[in-house]
């Protein structure tokens, strides 16, 4: 009989918790385990700066349950000690063999997860999205602890590696991870939801300019979200201002600390065609991708992937994206569907952005459509249906 797949996670996610109902839907026998409800209560987004509530469902169509936290500093935001769930560790040896899936390691309960989980006979995989080419950066003593206690300690009590793209897959094989222990298990997002509302906004798009203030023939070019330094929206705003070009504007989704920076540099430079929109959920976020003309990433160390690339790609959007953006190597195919940036080159942003707007050079024999394709929910199950018989 197949076992039962368990995600553990820290929170109820809004790009996981489509995929735990839909698997389900058919026919994998799929639970989330959590150890805070802090997205389903709502509050203070540090990072975006306002209160807020994801507005899609995050509990619907699949099993889940919540464990107390016994941490003397409870949030997701407190670092390792930030989530302690004794009763989860607990049901570990309570529970039938499963499949275990656990979200990286940086919180207590998860990294105790990996470490006993194999005692219960469970198939303990770890799904962490670190892309090597970020471990490049990191230096010093902490970083090499970090190797000595992954690669000796840790890594071995691990059954099977799901890696979400290339550059992942990298980073394990950096600790000489063998090809058998790895799986694709590549991060996606609602396809079949954004493909629907794009359909049904798609004869609406002339409109939704309009009350924009944006003439019909202008071209826009899409940003999406948090105003905060790791994702380097004045890097854009600065390569905007650069193209210089009267029939583009530039909207960016999101909020965050650097709006004040933000919004001074746009007077500063005069840049009237710049929209700053706040934060916008996900029910309301199809209209931006559907409007635009291009996506723009330009992301620094700590973006190991990227959904909001896969969203944009729903929308057959090109992509410009920087090189430290962690699904760049996946999801760009250089000269069909977009180009590459070395992160922090406004120059060569700008350059980029004349490329694929002023002088349409990109062939687009593969689109960012066709390609997102196979970075959905069932690609995921197919990959993870022949754990469920080990």
């Amino acid at each position: 009989m197949p076992k039962k797949i368990i995600f553990i996670n820290s929170h109820p996610i809004q790009y996981f918790a489509p995929m735990y109902k839909y698997m389900n839907e058919q026919g994998v026998n799929t639970e989330a385990w959590y150890c805070s409800d802090e997205s389903i209560k709502g509050g203070f987004d540090k990072e975006f700066g306002v209160k807020i509530t994801w507005d899609i469902p995050l509990l619907n169509g699949y099993s889940y349950r919540f464990f107390k936290n016994y941490s003397w500093k409870p949030s997701i935001s407190k670092g390792f000690f930030g989530l302690i769930n004794l009763g989860l560790i607990k049901q570990l040896f309570n529970e039938p063999k499963a499949v275990i899936i656990v979200h990286g390691w940086n919180y207590f309960t998860h990294f105790m997860v990996l470490m006993l989980g194999k005692l219960k006979g469970h198939t303990i995989c770890l799904r962490n999205d670190m892309p090597l080419s970020h471990e490049y950066y990191k230096k010093g003593w902490k970083q090499k602890v970090k190797k000595i206690g992954l690669k000796y300690f840790l890594f071995p009590r691990i059954d099977k590696f799901l890696y979400i793209g290339s550059q992942n897959k990298l980073f394990y094989k950096s600790y000489q991870i063998k090809e058998k222990r790895l799986v694709s298990c590549p991060y996606a997002v609602d396809n079949d939801r954004f493909k629907a509302e794009f359909k049904v906004i798609k004869p609406n798009i002339s409109s939704i300019k309009t009350k924009l203030g944006i003439p019909e023939s202008d071209k826009i070019i899409i940003f999406s979200g948090k105003y905060i330094d790791k994702k380097r929206p004045l890097d854009l705003l600065h390569a905007f201002k650069n193209l210089n070009s009267p029939n583009c504007w530039l909207i960016m989704v999101g909020e965050g600390e650097l709006r004040a920076t933000m919004e001074a540099y746009i007077i500063q430079h005069s840049l009237k065609q710049v929209i700053l929109t706040g934060f916008v959920n996900q029910s309301k976020i199809a209209e931006y991708y559907a409007i635009g003309d291009l996506f723009v990433m330009c992301s620094s160390l700590g973006e190991n992937w990227g959904l909001s690339v896969n969203e944009a790609m729903n929308f057959d959007l090109p992509l410009l994206l920087s090189d430290l953006t962690g699904c760049s190597s996946d999801l760009v195919k250089i000269g069909n569907n977009g180009y590459m940036f070395k992160t922090g080159d406004t120059d060569a942003l700008s350059i980029n952005l004349e490329k694929i707007l002023l002088k349409n050079q990109l062939s687009w024999t593969s689109s960012s459509k066709t390609i997102i394709d196979n970075y959905d929910f069932d690609k995921i199950i197919e990959n993870l249906r022949p754990l469920l018989l080990l």
